[in-house]
């Protein structure tokens, strides 16, 4: 995707170029060991359209620098190839699948004078990549092994290139930045009665239909309540919220005393719908299809039909054994089961949340922004982001502040112990990075005439309000 973004340079415009995917590709190296045989080793190339020899050239130099690299580490090969105009990120996915993507770095056109050529500056530090597309990959359609033996090398091209030519439209380089790099998950905030009255729905639930294996809560695209293992949900999580709900977005609705609710005497009409499955249960057409994924797959490998049902905010996916076949009487018995509680506890949850932001006070602009990261339970929390999703990032601070949080985590990558990182900014915002026990918090301040030991006394006070008993360096 290009993006142009003027500049007033000695009355002439700059053009920026933001970082754009040139190519995809997946290949096993004992497919076509032998020469002439060389395209056998590629099981899914994007673009499509390359030229087969330049698909060859292109994977056979992946393999080599793979190669070239086990000579130092044998257990560690290259993960990723720097250059002046290009990165190329690589993966081992399983033993000799390899997943490479090349990506150009960002660049800016300055025109020059005199009619001269404009000059390109690449931007090599700026591109912040995480290979989430695998993860979804494996959840609805297995390991690369798992399709091989069910029906060799076609199936598992088949599967890919059903699979990416989907989700690679949905990867938006320009819009990753730190929450990217995490893949957390966001928990909704809840007091103890109402997240014990979701607990005690859930309980009932799959009491009353017994072919649920595995149950999710989530509000606002938020997670409450989930059985799932935490990486298949750190998967399905991000599946819903980058893919599925924002295909079915719709207005929000207020409490129980919105007009937009009624009730009827003995019959509450509720508004729970399928968000996969049937649209319509009383279309006699309808298909009772559900989407399956695989989880577990380290383990047990299971799968499953995955059935997602929303109501207001409120969405609960529900997890039935795939070898179950779904009819239209289960669907009608869920429907109305879920339906009517899913509503109500959909309004107490939006009465709830109104209640706590009107004893909170006015939102008031603070004077420090924070993005918090755990990576023991995978939580996180923003209050940089106004808005995120897969293709729009809109945060409340300048993009090289964003910057800066991106180099600041690449430098806590490097090192396993605590550690604790500040940095003034050319545009006097002061930025702090900590790393403790897992846990990773940054912050910007917006105090210019702010000292280091003043800075460090502010973050210790939000640590104090925000993160007690969390962080533990002086």
């Amino acid at each position: 995707m290009l993006m142009i973004s003027p500049r007033m340079a000695s009355g002439m415009q700059e053009k920026q170029y933001t970082p754009s995917l040139l190519s995809f590709f997946v290949y096993n190296p004992s497919f076509g060991s032998r020469e002439g045989e060389e395209e056998k080793k590629i099981l899914f190339y994007h673009p499509s359209e390359v030229e087969k020899n330049e698909k060859i050239r292109n994977v056979g130099l992946c393999e080599a620098i793979v190669q070239f690299t086990r000579t130092f580490c044998p257990t560690k090969p290259a993960k990723s190839l720097h250059t002046q105009k290009n990165r190329q990120f690589f993966f081992e996915a399983e033993d000799s699948f390899w997943i490479v993507m090349v990506v150009r770095n960002p660049m800016v056109e300055k025109p020059n004078k005199d009619g001269r050529p404009p000059t390109i500056e690449y931007q090599e530090e700026e591109i912040l990549v995480r290979l989430n597309l695998l993860h979804l990959l494996f959840l609805f359609n297995g390991t690369f092994g798992r399709a091989m033996e069910a029906g060799g090398v076609e199936l598992l091209m088949q599967k890919l290139d059903k699979f990416f030519y989907r989700y690679l439209q949905t990867l938006h380089l320009q819009s990753c930045d730190l929450l990217d790099v995490f893949g957390g998950i966001a928990f909704f905030p809840l007091d103890k009665m109402t997240y014990l009255k979701i607990q005690s729905f859930v309980n009932r639930v799959e009491e009353s239909l017994s072919l649920i294996k595995y149950t999710a809560f989530l509000y606002n695209d938020q997670l409450i309540w989930s059985g799932l293992e935490q990486d298949d949900m750190r998967i399905l999580y991000k599946y819903l919220t980058t893919s599925l709900f924002p295909r079915h977005s719709e207005p929000e609705l207020a409490g129980r005393d919105s007009p937009l609710r009624p009730e009827v005497a003995g019959n509450l009409l509720h508004y729970g719908r399928f968000l996969t499955g049937p649209a319509n249960l009383k279309d006699p057409e309808a298909k009772f299809r559900f989407p399956r994924i695989f989880v577990n797959t380290e383990d047990s490998y299971e799968e499953l039909h995955l059935i997602v049902y929303k109501a207001m905010s409120a969405a609960v996916c529900f997890m039935i054994s795939a070898s179950v076949e779904l009819t239209r009487e289960f669907c009608e018995q869920l429907d109305g089961l879920v339906g009517p509680q899913l509503t109500l506890l959909a309004s107490d949850i939006c009465e709830q949340y109104n209640v706590n932001r009107r004893i909170s006070g006015p939102d008031k602009e603070p004077q420090f922004k924070f993005i918090y990261f755990n990576h023991m339970n995978l939580a996180e929390k923003s209050t940089i982001h106004m808005r995120k999703t897969a293709s729009v990032s809109l945060t409340s601070v300048h993009p090289d502040l964003m910057k800066i949080l991106g180099d600041i985590n690449c430098d806590f990558a490097r090192v396993d112990e605590d550690e604790e990182i500040i940095v003034k900014a050319m545009t006097d915002y002061w930025v702090v990075g900590k790393k403790s026990d897992q846990r990773e918090l940054y912050v910007i301040l917006n105090q210019k005439n702010a000292n280091l030991i003043e800075v460090n006394e502010e973050v210790k006070r939000l640590c104090a309000t925000q993160f007690n008993n969390i962080f533990f360096l002086d």
